[in-house]
């Protein structure tokens, strides 16, 4: 197994941030050997729906992992704002990060 490197982008302040960390990467790294399953499913020439119902659940894997990221840099721009400092992202922003994942 490849070590993990922290990322600057998942850098954790608080306890919850680490919780929400750890839960993103735990659903990256399901998604990663659910992926690593559906391409032995290809590779082995698995019948089709069985391969769809497999890609299926790494994509809403890869989704939940995004809104969680996103969910906790809305929260964070939010409590930058509160504190009286400039948010890291606008309204629009944020929106448009959003609408990535839907």
């Amino acid at each position: 197994m490849t070590p993990t490197v922290p990322n600057p982008a998942l850098k954790a302040t608080t306890a919850h941030d680490e919780a929400s960390a750890r839960a993103v990467l735990n659903r990256l790294r399901r998604a990663q050997g659910q992926l690593a399953g559906v391409i032995t499913m290809v590779e082995e020439g698995r019948d089709c729906r069985d391969v769809v119902t497999q890609l299926a659940a790494v994509s809403r894997a890869l989704d939940r992992a995004g809104f969680k990221i996103l969910a906790s840099r809305m929260r964070e721009c939010l409590t930058s704002a509160e504190d009286g400092g400039t948010p890291a992202m606008n309204e629009e922003e944020l929106e448009k990060l959003f609408l990535t994942l839907a």
